[in-house]
């Protein structure tokens, strides 16, 4: 499968360049208030990046099980109706606590895009805080400076919450091409579906405090995530990552129970998305000890398994569709997460 064989060789270069492999922690953050959901692959590693624990390791990789959907990053009411949104995806990353920096990460980030995930470097347009001179000029030993362009925090200053590890960041966007936009850089493409972004390096510098005042870590470290299913998408020449191995799948499974045929332009095509997308998330966040209820963690849960099975209805289904098709989720994802 395109997936597990992506996971597998970002795991294995970042172990061959001397990052220890962490198992994905639980969709449910330990002991941290401040989130609802792990939505991203540093967050068990917050207490490292604040200096308040130490490892025994400097270096780390990951392939994080992660869901946005309620809080500061919400994908909820996109899902299903974007080629990109998701409530659970997978996060590649690898982490650097007070090792390497901005031009190691740059450096291993070109190398993976290139020669792992095999991209075009000719398609790759990165991005940089516009304040941050540093990353803008470290670029340049990969692509043309005309190639690298600058945003605002909005979208290059990554925090992970209202407070806690924050920084500045870099982001590597992927030219799909002239049928995805008429945009001709990423400036231009306010909608994303052109230059589409697959990685995010996050240079982490600061801890937000309360107050909104940014204090310097003890020691400056590096957070990066790929989206795996954007990757893979990426990989495959497809246009949607409902197209993808896993998600396709599930979407073909779904087919054969409701009789209903997927047409990714249909008017129904979205129920078929969402089903598939709220099967993963709900069935993650149950195994991570989550069950349905009136209230917080709960309550997000028990609203994303209800828009499945609306959606399910919408196809015609008449009795639980959710439980038949997990057994293809099983198959499909419990090698890597069993």
């Amino acid at each position: 499968m395109h997936t597990q064989d992506i996971r597998r060789h970002f795991l294995k270069y970042f172990k061959d360049h001397g990052h220890s492999i962490i198992a994905s922690s639980a969709v449910v953050p330990h002991d941290d208030p401040t989130l609802l959901f792990t939505n991203a692959g540093m967050n068990q590693f917050k207490d490292v990046f604040l200096g308040e624990s130490h490892r025994d390791y400097k270096r780390a990789t990951t392939s994080q099980k992660c869901v946005r959907v309620g809080g500061k990053h919400n994908d909820l009411e996109n899902v299903g109706h974007t080629k990109r949104h998701l409530t659970f995806f997978e996060m590649l990353g690898n982490f650097s606590f007070g090792d390497y920096f901005k031009k190691e990460a740059i450096q291993f980030a070109w190398d993976v895009s290139t020669k792992v995930f095999g991209l075009d470097p000719a398609r790759i347009y990165p991005t940089v805080f516009r304040e941050d001179v540093e990353a803008f000029l470290l670029w340049q030993a990969h692509v043309p400076a005309d190639r690298i362009y600058r945003f605002d925090e909005k979208d290059n200053f990554w925090s992970m919450g209202d407070t806690g590890p924050c920084g500045p960041c870099s982001e590597l966007l992927y030219d799909r091409g002239p049928e995805y936009g008429t945009a001709t850089n990423p400036h231009e493409d306010k909608t994303g579906e052109r230059f589409l972004e697959f990685w995010n390096l996050v240079f982490m510098q600061y801890n937000r405090q309360e107050n909104g005042e940014l204090l310097p870590l003890p020691k400056p470290s590096v957070d990066t995530g790929a989206g795996l299913e954007r990757v893979v998408a990426l990989k495959m020449g497809v246009e949607s990552v409902y197209e993808t191995d896993i998600l396709r799948g599930l979407i073909a499974q779904i087919e054969n129970i409701s009789g209903v045929k997927y047409e990714a332009d249909d008017a129904r095509a979205p129920a078929f998305r969402v089903i598939a997308d709220h099967l993963r998330a709900a069935a993650f966040l149950i195994a991570d000890g989550v069950m349905p209820s009136n209230e917080g963690r709960g309550y997000v849960l028990r609203r994303i398994m209800r828009r499945g099975m609306r959606h399910a209805h919408l196809l015609g289904a008449k009795d639980p569709l959710l439980v038949k098709l997990f057994p293809t989720l099983q198959t499909m994802m419990g090698e890597a997460y069993p």
